[in-house]
């Protein structure tokens, strides 16, 4: 064996080791995303409006230290707080099923304040009437509803406070009430109070509601209180929780919330893992029988690729401290899409040698010509895509930054076992004698001689018409065709043990003032519904919903909530990527090519497959969200491949026949790569096909997309792009 074969091999199984230590055991090395496991992810607001310009500066960094605690003392297991920006606070929690008491728990500002109430009925008649005194405030008792005057300004402030915990009040049926114990200077303000206001009534109020309005019998010098209200023994843990750790700094609003209940997420796992075994499996059998050996070599390429994503996922965290594995669903099907598209780099290759051998070559040459004249067209098309991954994580959010990850990851494991793993395989099977003089394989697309170029004008025309209707399908829907990640809403999808009647939940919607709330039924699965409304009322939806069909063990799938102004923000960062990635894929074109024509043509052709992609997404009446624009971006980045792939041919036969015309030169390009172009596309279909068919409903809009797009994108290849560059360079 050549000294230079040894040291790639020993590369190869240096590499191939390390990402088996890293990858296994996988429960370990990879978390998986709340997506999958269930679990909260919250976007918080935190409301500076009303603070000095002092108080401002460090209190998005307060109310993430007093949120941690409050999350600590709630026993979430790996919880994630991370400030975003100044104002804004993404919260993970994975695993929490008791969604009312943790928003509850997080968004409690915690304001203690003890008030002295007025012993002056009059002064109290005045204010029911209306004419509240001046320094005095009208309050409700939250107990019983008892009206009490009390005054503006805090006697004593939660400020002051050493602990809080819970405690059962023997006197009362072992009521639960929250026990409150002074630091040294709260004990002394506590006692001067007390021991000047014997007789009179002391409010203690939270958050602004008065919990109770206790009469001072004595002086208390030792700095203890209680605070009664009739809770129940959560009510009161979380009570002494958000006290003993500290208030919030500012009142926060959710901006945006994703609540995945267990069920969603383990069937989320099973439609994943389902969908990944079926399009592999289809890619691999197509592969083995199509190109016989050249296949097997291939599918063994995409193993270590498959080996290559999950080692570098488990690595992350030692490369980027701080950064966890993660494994998203839309990550899942970022791993499928991207063992579908090596396939491509590896179908270039193949069909390359083939060329070699159909002229005469020796079968060592016919595979060293292969993979040098394939490797720019490789590396072209896989630089484009990345240019769309990586903005794509760069303006994306949450589970959609996951694909982009294990996109970007797969794409470059593609390149390195496609260029390198299998030349060694080759290389060996060569010097070892086991392959000779052929290398066998099938052959379904002959020899073509079609004139592309003579049926443009027809197809601009085709093209023009759809994008058309699209268009037009777009201004008459309007807002509808937003999902509540642009548009703003809530969502919830419930799962029931049988069908229920629709009629009868619109009842109850209508019982709850939710008149414009839409309901959808799965055919495939009717016991599933999912319900939009533009107020948040899960909790009162909920209980009704188990009120009203008592029999049917209703369990919450999935909450999801945006407001307006998160909703205007993530559709602006999506315009934005999409608008960069046209940029950037421009921009290299331009360079790699000479040409400025080629690199517009070519991104007018991927546009128009990311048009016709956004309007049959309107016309079939589905709804566009964040894995939409995911699926755009990914369209965008593929569909530059194909015509990368033919402008890399027009250039190479450009140098080889001087006397033809770009018109001939083109022509003849997109004959020689026909077969390449359908064959390549049609094996990342098929998985695109089995995520579509088994990925479920919450990839079901994603895997449509990328189906409509990589179709287009085989059309405007041929028919769009190269077309466009002989027009433009004939004004030119």
């Amino acid at each position: 064996m050549e000294r230079r074969l040894l040291y790639k091999l020993i590369f190869i199984i240096a590499i191939l080791a390390t990402c088996a230590y890293f990858a296994f055991p996988l429960q370990k090395r990879i978390n998986l995303g709340l997506d999958l496991k269930g679990g909260m992810h919250l976007l918080l607001k935190v409301d500076t409006s009303h603070l000095s310009a002092q108080a401002k500066e460090d209190a998005g960094d307060r109310a993430v230290e007093v949120i941690r605690n409050r999350i600590d003392a709630f026993g979430v297991r790996e919880p994630s707080i991370q400030k975003q920006g100044e104002d804004e606070i993404v919260v993970q929690l994975p695993g929490i099923t008791d969604r009312d008491r943790a928003l509850e728990l997080i968004g409690k500002t915690a304001l203690l304040e003890f008030k002295l109430v007025s012993q002056d009925l009059e002064k109290l008649k005045e204010a029911i009437a209306g004419n509240v005194p001046e320094g005095f405030e009208l309050k409700y008792i939250q107990e019983d509803n008892e009206p009490i005057l009390v005054e503006t300004q805090s006697a004593l402030t939660g400020d002051s406070l050493a602990n809080a915990s819970i405690k059962f009040d023997q006197s009362s049926f072992n009521e639960p009430i929250v026990s409150l114990e002074f630091n040294a200077q709260g004990a002394k303000k506590f006692a001067e109070i007390t021991t000047n206001n014997i007789g009179k009534r002391l409010a203690i109020v939270l958050d602004g509601k008065v919990q109770s309005a206790p009469r001072i019998r004595e002086a208390i010098p030792n700095g203890e209180a209680v605070i009664t209200g009739r809770f129940t023994p959560e009510q009161a843990q979380d009570l002494a929780i958000v006290l003993r750790v500290g208030a919030l700094p500012a009142p926060m609003y959710i901006e945006e919330e994703r609540t995945v209940g267990p069920l969603l997420g383990q069937d989320s796992i099973n439609k994943g893992v389902k969908a990944s075994i079926i399009g592999v499996a289809l890619v691999f059998i197509f592969m083995a029988v199509y190109y016989l050996l050249a296949g097997i070599v291939a599918n063994i390429a995409l193993l270590f690729n498959f080996l290559i994503i999950l080692g570098s996922l488990g690595m992350l965290p030692l490369l980027f401290p701080g950064v966890s594995a993660t494994l998203t669903l839309p990550g899942i099907a970022g791993i499928i899409l991207s063992l579908g598209m090596a396939v491509d780099a590896n179908v270039l290759i193949n069909e390359r040698v083939r060329e070699e051998l159909n002229a005469g070559r020796a079968l060592r040459t016919a595979v060293e010509n292969g993979y040098s004249k394939a490797f720019s067209a490789i590396l072209d098309s896989n630089l484009t895509t990345l240019i769309a991954a990586f903005l794509l994580f760069q303006f994306g959010t949450g589970p959609i930054r996951g694909f982009a990850v294990t996109l970007t990851i797969g794409l470059i494991a593609s390149m390195f076992t496609a260029i390198v793993v299998t030349r060694v395989i080759f290389e060996l099977l060569l010097n070892f004698g086991l392959l000779k003089n052929r290398l066998p394989m099938l052959k379904l697309i002959g020899e073509t001689k079609f004139d592309f170029i003579n049926k443009r004008r027809l197809c601009y025309a085709i093209s023009s018409m759809v994008i058309l209707a699209g268009i037009i399908f777009y201004f008459k829907k309007g807002n509808q065709i937003y999902g509540i990640d642009f548009s703003g809403g809530q969502l919830q999808e419930y799962s029931f043990k049988t069908a229920p009647s629709l009629d009868n939940v619109r009842k109850i919607l209508k019982e709850l003032n939710l008149t414009d709330a839409s309901i959808q039924q799965f055919k495939d699965n009717p016991r599933v519904i999912l319900i939009r409304t533009s107020q948040d009322k899960s909790k009162e939806l909920t209980n009704k919903l188990k009120e009203n069909f008592p029999q049917d063990d209703i369990q919450i799938l999935r909450i999801e909530h945006v407001g307006p102004i998160a909703g205007s923000h993530l559709k602006n960062k999506a315009l934005l990527a999409l608008i960069w990635s046209l940029v950037g894929i421009l921009i290299y074109v331009a360079f790699r090519f000479k040409h400025f024509n080629f690199a517009i043509a070519g991104v007018i052709a991927l546009l128009h497959d990311v048009t016709i992609a956004f309007g049959f997404l309107v016309m079939t009446g589905r709804q566009i969200d964040l894995l939409s624009v995911t699926a755009f971006l990914t369209i965008a980045g593929y569909s530059i491949n194909d015509t990368i792939v033919i402008y890399d041919r027009v250039r190479e036969n450009s140098r080889l026949y001087h006397k033809l015309s770009l018109r001939e030169l083109i022509n003849l390009s997109v004959n020689q790569t026909l077969g390449r172009t359908l064959l390549t596309s049609g094996v990342t279909l098929l998985v695109v096909i089995s995520i579509l068919v088994y990925g479920g409903e919450v990839l079901s809009n994603f895997a449509f997309t990328l189906l409509v797009g990589f179709i287009s994108g085989v059309y405007s290849t041929v028919y769009i792009a190269s077309p466009l560059v002989l027009a433009w360079t004939r004004k030119k």
